[in-house]
């Protein structure tokens, strides 16, 4: 949900013909055998070790608290909280009484009623969705969009940002509002490319309540909450009364508690606005790992559950894949079903080790010393694979040329099929290129890819197109089509992403040097200026230019800083809203007009009088220092009005 992790996985590029996406069913095998030298899961020893990571982890993230919850066959193992909900009033985080925010990990509970109405006949995985909605969501290519679609991430929806997490209640939409506010444009045909979509869970939670004829609130409260206990939980916005005292609180870093961070409103609810407790999650778990049974009670018949935990989507083998709601994030040869989640302050991951019938679940209330949040959830989920259920890493090796072949015909551009495409937020997509590269053993570089430290991780073929981290178990796959590469993946981000070869025309092999060359002398060209005049100025000299050459000179010189003033202001913006996701808001809705206004006017107007500005200078015959230079702020004008028109800096468009 977060947008920073937004962000490092927004980009991606032309679309690709690909088959439909063929359902399958991924075999149960046994689990791997356990090691008996290996720890054995239990409360004493999950206990220590938890004891052992947890303190340390906060301490050195800078995290305020969290909760770990274990189960196994059923129960409660183990569920502990760490550290505090409430720095100001000291106030420990209970597993049993402490809510957070799970993120994404809500969508969890939206995918699970789906497939309560699915098995009461009253949703069709496989229909268009239009039959169940007051509104139509537009086919691209013939493709209808599908609930199996909605709950694979395939339905070819962009990033939609807007209103994605409020403060004030007053302003939050209703989730009927939401929906029909704006459809975010259809990249990709249905079925045919992975591309996470918040918008399209809340469509999801819009048919939920459509279908029953209940709020969404209300079902869930119904339906999944009331039969399964989970008396601390709720998607209610604000939170209600009765719950508030046990809210913990959210925190950037724990060291600077202050100002207090108010709770976060998420628009699209269905995809993220649930707040629970460790024990209220360890219900759900258990549910899931008992194929929807709860004791007496049950929230999904066992073919339905089994339906959910085994559909798979497989796009690039062996890589990990999409279920119903569920992604694999299979580990050490074990079979993991999953789902993480991320709000501005609170960060989640909940792992089923679906053949073992264990689940783990761990929630933090602060993002913590940069970015913290998210290697203390990584590294636990790792730590406790490693620990209770060992196994094979992958390995294998290719012949050397042939793994200089493959580095050398992976490298390249790529964009991410989850980004903003059709609104200004596509200009992230240009600084958030996928760059591989090969290095001279015939490992790759991959740019986002970082291991736990930060440190650039580097991947080494194992077999024909497969690579593995080295020193690690993570695995890259491509996709080759026609002798190139369509597509690439990691394991973590498959099931719900794909990063294919940008196109070259926004390429940021060449667009980013050029545009930032561009800038550059744009800017030297606006700062040169008035310094010119003073200096002029200072030592009694005159500029040697009249009528035309002067009027040429001066306007070329006011274009070129109204040019950087715009794209300054562009820049300013986006960071904001990239730091402060309140700003994603309707009511700025005039700055982005009076911005987009302000490029065509003077983004086109700047490039007219640069053309003119080079005619006048070759045409007087001036120095070759004018004349290369009136070339220079041609290019560079040019250069900007193509970024401004591809990555839609131009435009009458509020919708993003």
């Amino acid at each position: 949900m977060h947008l920073a992790s937004l962000i490092a996985i927004a980009s991606s590029g032309a679309f690709l013909a690909l088959p439909s996406f063929a359902q399958s069913v991924a075999p149960t095998p046994p689990p791997p055998a356990q090691s008996s030298s290996a720890p054995q899961l239990t409360q004493q020893d999950v206990a220590s070790w938890a004891d052992g990571f947890m303190p340390y982890a906060l301490k050195r993230g800078d995290i305020a608290g969290a909760v770990v919850v274990v189960v196994k066959d059923g129960a409660v193992l183990f569920e502990k909280g760490y550290g505090y909900s409430d720095i100001a009033a000291g106030r420990p985080v209970d597993p049993e009484r402490t809510g957070f925010r799970i993120g994404s990990t809500s969508k969890l509970f939206t995918w699970t009623a789906v497939m309560q109405l699915v098995e009461q006949g009253k949703i069709d995985l496989d229909a268009d969705v239009n039959q169940y909605l007051d509104f139509k969501i537009p086919g691209r290519e013939g493709k209808p969009v599908t609930m199996r679609n909605i709950m694979t991430h395939t339905t070819g929806f962009e990033e939609s940002l807007k209103s994605l997490i409020e403060t004030d209640p007053s302003r939050l939409l209703t989730l009927d509002a939401i929906v029909k506010r704006w459809t975010p444009e259809r990249i990709f045909p249905a079925g045919s490319t992975p591309a996470y979509s918040n918008y399209a869970t809340a469509l999801a939670g819009y048919i939920v309540t459509r279908v029953s004829g209940e709020s969404y609130e209300d079902y869930v409260d119904r339906h999944i909450f009331a039969p399964l206990g989970m008396e601390h939980s709720s998607f209610r916005q604000p939170l209600p009364k009765a719950l508030q005292p046990d809210m913990s609180k959210g925190y950037a870093l724990a060291s600077q508690p202050e100002p207090e961070k108010p709770y976060e409103l998420i628009a699209v609810a269905p995809a993220g606005a649930l707040a629970s407790t460790g024990a209220d999650m360890a219900r759900f778990m258990i549910a899931h790992l008992q194929n929807g049974a709860f004791g007496a009670n049950r929230i999904l018949k066992t073919e339905t559950a089994q339906q959910m935990h085994t559909t798979a989507l497989t796009m690039i083998p062996p890589l990990d894949r999409m279920m119903l709601g569920f992604y694999e994030s299979n580990y050490n040869g074990h079979r993991v079903i999953a789902h993480g989640g991320d709000t501005q302050w609170f960060h989640s991951d909940l792992n089923l080790f679906i053949d073992n019938g264990v689940g783990l679940f761990v929630s933090v209330n602060s993002l913590g010393k940069e970015g913290a949040a998210h290697v203390v959830r990584e590294a636990l989920f790792r730590e406790f694979s490693d620990r209770y259920f060992p196994g094979p890493t992958a390995t294998g090796k290719v012949a050397p040329q042939v793994a200089a072949e493959h580095a050398h015909l992976i490298s390249g551009r790529y964009e991410m099929s989850r980004r903003p495409q059709s609104s200004f937020f596509s200009l992230l997509n240009l600084a958030g290129q996928v760059k591989v590269a090969a290095n001279d053993d015939d490992t790759l570089d991959v740019s986002f890819l970082r291991g736990l430290a930060g440190e650039p991780l580097k991947w080494e073929e194992i077999e024909p197109f497969v690579w593995r981290e080295v020193g690690g178990k993570t695995l890259m796959a491509a996709k080759i089509e026609n002798g190139r590469v369509a597509r690439f993946s990691v394991d973590g981000l498959s099931p719900f992403t794909v990063i294919e070869p940008a196109p070259w025309w926004r390429s940021a092999a060449w667009l980013l040097p050029t545009l930032l060359i561009g800038v550059t002398a744009l800017t030297l060209t606006a700062l040169f200026w008035p310094v010119a005049a003073l200096v002029r100025r200072r030592y009694g000299a005159v500029l040697d230019l009249t009528g035309t050459d002067l009027k040429a000179y001066h306007l070329s010189r006011i274009a070129a800083a109204a040019v950087v003033v715009t794209l300054a202001a562009w820049a300013t913006t986006l960071a904001a809203m990239v730091s402060n996701l309140k700003l994603l808001s309707p009511s700025f809705d005039w700055w982005f007009l009076v911005l987009q206004l302000l490029s065509l006017v003077v983004f086109v107007g700047a490039a007219a009088v640069a053309l003119w500005n080079v005619r006048v200078v070759w045409a007087r015959r001036r120095g070759w220092f004018a004349r290369g230079w009136s070339i220079v702020l041609v290019v560079s004008s040019l250069t900007v009005v193509w970024v401004a028109l591809a990555y839609k800096l131009i435009g009458f468009d509020v919708n993003y």
